[in-house]
């Protein structure tokens, strides 16, 4: 069971709405033009509308390309339906809170519009959580974010190896480090077309998609998973973009804790009081066999935050992550999910930005850094001391839920 640098991407909407399934409601979303560079270096090929994900990988980004030279021209704009800034902390209940912790989560994310989820991967225990109303909702679409499941599929499957090449045309082409670095688009839904729809479906599922990630946590909504591949784009846009996934950064929290600790995917659980700290105990959920995949798919995580998508999280001490970006409706999303590798103490630092422009991957990877930096500014990271006093290693835990 298995359980040389590029620029931010950018993304042109069209004013024309289209159609598509926002979980199990219909809603607005607005087509998007991505495009993205052919190599390190120079700027990334991004396939990247629906229907480019039905076309061959070189006809894909002949397209992309060619719809972003329009856009460019024709200067479309975009309005926003969710404030970009706002109080992120209002109604949030922190009584089993680390107050270190949620210091440094409220100052980095700031008078931005967003979540950022804090958790010892250790144990599943849940650090901080700021704006929990966002963050316990139903989910917003993980763009990028879906690759690193994506990633962890194919490799099961044997599809891919870290250094085999997916090539996109005549003279482009990725391996799996750069793809996950660069968050290249063509690459993913390319493997995506290769799993097909009832394997990615199963291994998604095993990763939490669809499902509660916390352990009776008051308020938490689960995220969906559609049942089959999007009628818009197929199976290239859901594991490029996860088109129609709604994913909330309580997941995406469970899926990093899990490659963060080496496949344990544990019930994140969200003390509310001093008490209940006191009696802590980590509960698996599941193992997933993915052991052995992960040492292939950190260097693209590492790579990220190193030269990638991510490098507003770089710092001394090594961070590893995944960013996202896309809009849903007329909401713009940034994710970035990340854990860091040094230290006596490792933390998984979730964020989720939404609203305007400044709501895109890079910012929110800007975010996660800034957390990591006040906290490694305070020796947060050198003591060896367990962040739950009551942690036990998880091989003496008995019993899967």
């Amino acid at each position: 069971m298995v359980g040389a640098a590029t620029q931010p991407h950018r993304t042109v909407k069209k004013k024309v709405a289209l159609r598509k399934k926002a979980g199990p409601a219909s809603a607005k979303s607005v087509a998007t033009v991505k495009v993205a560079a052919p190599s390190p270096g120079k700027a990334a090929p991004r396939s990247v509308s629906r229907a480019a994900a039905k076309l061959s990988p070189e006809a894909a980004t002949q397209l992309a390309n060619k719809r972003a030279r329009i856009a460019r021209g024709n200067g479309w704009v975009q309005t926003w339906d969710e404030p970009t800034y706002k109080n992120s902390t209002s109604g949030d209940i922190t009584a089993g809170e680390d107050p270190v912790v949620r210091a440094a989560a409220v100052q980095a994310l700031g008078g931005l519009n967003g979540s950022v989820v804090v958790v010892d991967p250790e144990t599943g225990r849940i650090l901080t959580i700021v704006n929990q109303q966002l963050a316990l909702g139903g989910g917003f679409q993980p763009c990028s974010t879906v690759k690193v499941s994506v990633a962890l599929a194919g490799l099961h499957e044997n599809l891919v190896t870290r250094v085999s090449p997916i090539r996109f045309n005549s003279k482009s082409s990725f391996d799996l480090t750069d793809a996950l670095a660069y968050s290249n688009n063509a690459y993913f839904a390319n493997l995506g077309i290769k799993l097909g729809y009832d394997r990615y479906s199963y291994y998604a599922k095993l990763f939490g998609y669809g499902e509660k990630a916390g352990l009776n946590i008051q308020g938490e909504h689960p995220g969906y998973f559609p049942p089959q591949p999007p009628k818009d784009g197929g199976m290239g846009m859901l594991t490029s973009f996860g088109e129609e996934i709604s994913q909330t950064p309580l997941e995406l929290a469970g899926l990093m804790t899990a490659v963060a600790n080496g496949g344990t995917l544990y019930w994140l659980q969200y003390p509310q009081s001093q008490e209940d700290i006191r009696d802590f105990q980590p509960e698996i959920k599941r193992r997933l066999d993915i052991g052995n995949l992960i040492p292939t798919i950190k260097p693209g995580m590492k790579g990220a935050v190193d030269f990638g998508t991510a490098r507003r999280a770089s710092q001394e001490d090594a961070i590893l992550g995944k960013t996202g970006t896309c809009s849903e409706g007329r909401t713009h999303l940034g994710w970035f999910g990340s854990f860091n590798e040094t230290g006596g103490r490792k933390l998984v630092v979730v964020v989720l930005l939404t609203g305007g422009k400044p709501s895109i991957g890079p910012m929110a990877s800007g975010v996660a850094g800034d957390v990591y930096k006040q906290l490694a500014s305070k020796n947060f990271f050198r003591v060896s001391t367990p962040l739950t006093p009551a942690s036990i290693l998880p091989t003496q835990i008995c019993c899967s839920r």
